[in-house]
């Protein structure tokens, strides 16, 4: 019985001691963020979509930690070192802070002093090239003769005879043809003729 009151008390201790962290750790997080906010310099979002708000001023280092829409107002707390980036007071970022685009922010309310980036990430494991694969992409070049050129066939040029002096004698198909329109034509004016009586 004594054993289970005492795990109970240690059990009851432990858990009272991480809310108080938990508490103190809100208290001085907020108190931090309030010293930021203090400044009266803000920045403005005057991009027509909703922005991205980073965890340091670049797009290729640091990964995207919320999103500011159009005409949002936040406190500005410095600019990146080339005056690129805004520092912002954001409560939804690690450590309470974010990075915003400068070009699609306004200051307003005074200038901003340079704060300097924090530190990127170190990738766990460096990329290295597999042997196997780059030893696919190895080229030796053999030593062979080089193709002798060999000349095309000669050029057989066709040879065409007149055609007039093979054409058969007799009737020409022009004159059969007009013969066939003047029996045609005959026909017609027959037929016209036939009809109006």
């Amino acid at each position: 019985m004594n054993r289970f009151w005492f795990k109970s008390s240690l059990i009851l201790l432990i858990v009272s001691a991480v809310g108080l962290a938990m508490l103190l750790a809100t208290d001085q997080a907020q108190a931090w963020q309030e010293a930021f906010v203090q400044s009266d310099v803000y920045a403005t979002v005057i991009y027509t979509d909703p922005i991205n708000v980073r965890g340091g001023p670049s797009t290729v280092f640091y990964p995207i930690v919320g999103r500011l829409s159009p005409g949002d107002v936040v406190p500005a707390l410095g600019v990146s070192p080339g005056s690129e980036w805004v520092q912002i007071a954001y409560p939804d970022a690690p450590g309470g802070v974010g990075w915003v685009y400068a070009t699609y922010v306004s200051i307003s309310g005074g200038e901003l002093g340079i704060v300097e980036p924090p530190p990127t990430q170190t990738p766990i494991a460096t990329a290295t090239v597999n042997p196997t694969f780059a030893a696919a992409f190895i080229f030796e070049p053999t030593t062979t003769q080089l193709p002798t050129f060999t000349p095309p066939p000669p050029l057989e040029i066709p040879q065409f005879s007149d055609a007039s002096a093979s054409r058969p004698s007799g009737l020409s198909s022009g004159i059969v043809i007009i013969g066939l329109l003047l029996i045609g034509a005959a026909g017609l004016v027959i037929t016209s003729a036939l009809r109006k009586q």
